[in-house]
């Protein structure tokens, strides 16, 4: 668990997630005891495996040292709420910041988007503040509801998956996909976009599990530096 978080986070630094020492990814404790996330006070690109510990739904730190990231609850409730999830991602990638502060909806203006849309990437916009308690955790959660991604508006995303790989494949789609429509309506003119049942079908061409699996080795290959493959 510590290797794989350690990888992840290393991941998402390398791919325009980094924002000093904050954002989080976790993965859900196998033997149901909570989540293992990475310590507070470090970046992304500095995570190793003894910077990563295990957080209870409570907040308490059951294994592990370093302090704990005062946002955990995205990642207990969450896990709490998707039996689905394995893995969940918290960062401020700044196209995605962007975007979801413009007001536009994420469109299919790009293979990436494809992975979301439709249905609409819900927006969270109860508080821009952190997620600081269980009950703001919870609401989190509901506005997720079964979605792949969220935008909390004014603040990050998050992004879920069976397994953290999948949550951090999604993380990386998510931010690349908010990028190229800024992009798209930088360039003037009248952008174009994929009706919703091309949507799905790119989808299930282009992101099924086999791709996703495939897309994580290689940004393991990529950024994952001496840690290795998790």
């Amino acid at each position: 668990m510590r290797e794989l978080v350690a990888t992840a986070s290393r991941i998402l630094a390398g791919t325009g997630h980094d924002d000093l020492i904050w954002g989080h990814a976790s993965v859900r404790d196998p033997d149901g005891r909570g989540v293992w996330i990475k310590s507070a006070e470090w970046g992304l690109g500095e995570v190793t495996p003894d910077r990563v510990h295990l957080v209870d739904g409570e907040g308490r730190v059951l294994s592990g040292g370093g302090a704990r990231h005062s946002e955990y609850p995205i990642h207990t409730e969450i896990m709490a709420a998707r039996p689905d999830v394995g893995g969940v991602v918290h960062t401020h990638p700044p196209h995605a910041v962007a975007l979801a502060a413009s007001g536009q909806p994420l469109l299919p203006v790009s293979h990436a988007a494809n992975a979301f849309v439709p249905p609409e990437v819900p927006r969270f916009t109860e508080t821009a503040d952190l997620i600081l308690t269980p009950e703001l955790g919870e609401a989190v959660a509901r506005t997720l509801g079964d979605a792949r991604a969220m935008f909390l508006v004014n603040h990050g995303i998050v992004a879920v998956g069976e397994t953290l790989q999948a949550a951090t494949v999604a993380a990386v789609l998510l931010e690349r996909a908010c990028a190229q429509q800024l992009l798209t309506r930088s360039a003037g003119g009248w952008p174009t976009w994929s009706d919703p049942e091309e949507s799905l079908a790119k989808r299930g061409h282009i992101y099924h599990d086999g791709a996703v699996a495939a897309v994580w080795e290689h940004l393991v290959r990529q950024h994952a530096g001496d840690h290795g493959a998790a």
